[in-house]
Order: structure tokens, then sequence, then C-alpha cells
């Protein structure tokens, strides 16, 4: 479908000072770079400034420090990325299914189907569970036996959501996800060998959550796992048995949290940044790429951690600790060197 809109109507939707030609037609975005006639850019980094004064895009979203340096109309907003992000919502390129069940859908006789849904091919709908008013169902997906999806989720296609899961209203899940398989629960059976730990508990996610294509949450052991409102989760992220994770948190890519461990509100996880199991982080925590947090959070704040060439457990334990105290050494150092007389000259 073709979108076309006025650039006076694209100021009025985000709030922004529209300097130049209201009557500009916008029919896509694109980056300062690549933009061309009839299409908007943002400049939201300053190390894209340079690009801003070449740039052959119709108008710019931008901040009124950098907008004398705009070559034709623009936007202003204090927060030129923001303003970016809610206006892509009408330029997307999302497929919209409409409404009706595909012939080749299996939906048992005693689940619970809106009349206004979309379910797609070979998906199966088993027994109790409800969807309601607004979804969207992919081709191949799987809702188990007593699932839950609040209005309007989408799930994109080969979504698997297993038995007793609820979702909020508004959840996207994409492609390959996997909600509520059993979390990795073992016990030694004192032979060797392994006996399972059945996992009865279930995965609550709230309202607005995204789901990355290919990450895996998995259900509670007793008791379930809680995804909070808002939670955005990147692809190939890991969530085990009864995690917790609290509104408005972001996990990127690669990232993993382990059984039992509670994320607080507003914390971010950079790429492939790990938590280890039964441990608390305190809310507005940030996680770097790669750090592994071994220990509880209480303070909120950044935190990093050193990646070591592999050693043994024992001797990175001790090592760890002797990088703790680098600080303090590098300090007393510094304080012997400058009180030691001069060294003679030959």
């Amino acid at each position: 479908m073709k979108r076309d809109y006025s650039l006076a109507d694209i100021a009025e939707f985000l709030g922004a000072e529209l300097r130049g030609d209201g009557s500009a037609r916008i029919a896509g975005l694109n980056t300062l770079e690549h933009a061309g006639p009839g299409e908007l850019a943002f400049l939201a980094n300053p190390k894209y400034a340079g690009q801003l004064s070449e740039t052959r895009a119709e108008a710019v979203i931008l901040s009124a420090d950098q907008a004398a340096a705009a070559p034709g109309s623009c936007l202003i907003m204090s927060n030129p990325y923001l303003g970016y992000a809610k206006i892509s919502a009408w330029f997307t390129t999302a497929s919209c299914q409409g409404v009706g069940i595909h012939p080749s859908a299996v939906i048992h006789a005693n689940a619970m189907v809106k009349d206004d849904v979309y379910i797609g091919p070979n998906a199966v709908v088993e027994s109790g569970a409800k969807i309601e008013s607004g979804c969207s169902i992919g081709a191949n997906c799987f809702i188990g036996a007593d699932s839950v999806l609040g209005e309007n989720c989408q799930l994109a296609a080969n979504v698997s959501i297993y038995h007793d899961v609820v979702l909020g209203s508004r959840v996207l899940v994409h492609s390959g996800a996997v909600i509520g398989a059993d979390g990795f629960g073992f016990a030694p059976n004192g032979q060797g060998g392994w006996q399972k730990i059945h996992q009865i508990g279930g995965v609550r996610l709230g309202d607005d959550v995204e789901v990355g294509a290919c990450t895996t949450i998995d259900r509670g052991a007793l008791g379930d796992t809680l995804i909070g409102n808002m939670v955005i989760i990147d692809n190939h992220v890991q969530i085990a048995h009864n995690c917790v994770i609290g509104d408005n948190t972001a996990m990127a890519a690669f990232s993993a949290i382990a059984g039992s461990s509670v994320l607080g509100r507003n914390c971010i996880l950079g790429g492939n940044a790990c938590v280890v199991g039964h441990v608390q982080i305190c809310d507005n925590v940030m996680l770097t790429a790669k750090t592994l947090a071994t220990k509880s959070i209480s303070q909120p704040g950044s935190y990093s951690s050193i990646v070591t060439p592999l050693m043994t457990t024992a001797e990175w334990r001790k090592n760890s600790v002797r990088i703790g105290q680098l600080d303090s050494m590098a300090k007393r150092i510094k304080a012997v060197e400058s009180n030691r007389p001069a060294k003679p000259e030959k």
C-alpha cells in the first residue's frame, strides 16, 4: 500500500516545530546519506552531523541546535530519535493479514477464539486456549492448551507457545521464538545420571512486550516465569525458569539470565551479557556487552566485567579478587615510586 503524507501532518502528529514547506509530500523514511526527494530523514547522533549539509532528503527531523545547518525543510524536536521512532509506524512494511482462519488451521473445539482474529495456514490452537480480539497468528504457529493471547497480539510465522502461557495485550513475538518450554531442571540420581524435574509452572508476559526471533523463555519449575510490561527482548535471548524481568527492561541479542534470577525495572543487558542463577539485580542497572554478573547488584548504575584468557576456575577466582584490587595496588605503587630517590645517572 502506497503511503503519502504531508509534512505538516507529520509535524502535527509529532508535536514538532515545522520550518519549511508543510505541503511537501513524504512517502518514506531513509538515512541522511541515502534519503532523496519525498523521503524524511533524521539526525539524532552528532556523529552524522557532517551528512546534514549534503542530504537530499525532503525534510529532516533534528534538534534546534542543528536546524540552522539544514539545507531544506526540517522538523525540530528535543528528541529527534523518538520522533523517528514514532513516525516509523506510519511507514511500516509489516504485512496486515486482515481477519479470518485459514482452512488448514487446526482449532480445537474447546478453544475460545474471538471473531476478529487472523489465524494462518497450518497453525494449531489446542483445547482451552483463548485468543482475544485483534490477534494475528502466523503460519505454522502452535498455541498450547489453556494458553491465553491478550488483545491485539501478533505472532509471526513458526512461533511456539506451550501450554499454560499467558501473553498480555499487544505482545509481538517474532519467528522461531519458543515460550513455555521446559526449564533446565535435573537432579543427580546418585548413579552418575540425571532425574528430570518436571516443570509444572507457566510463563506470564505483560502488556506491550516484544520477543525477538529464536528467543526462548522457559516455563517455571514451581510458579511462573514472569516478564513485565514493555519489556523488549532481542533475538537469540535465553530466559531460564522462574526468572522475573521488571517493567521496561531491555535485553540485547545473545544475553541470558539463569534460573530464578531477578532483573529489576528499567534495566539494560548489552549483547551477550549474562546473569548467573539465583541473584537479584536492582532497578536501573546496565550490564555492558559481554558482562557476566556473578552476584547480586543493589546499586543502580552501569557495570562491566573483564574477559580473561581461559584458565582453571580456581585460578580465575583468585585472579578475579586481584582484579578488584588493581586500583588500590596502583595507588600504592605510585606512592612508593613518588618517595623513591632519583636513580643516579651513569
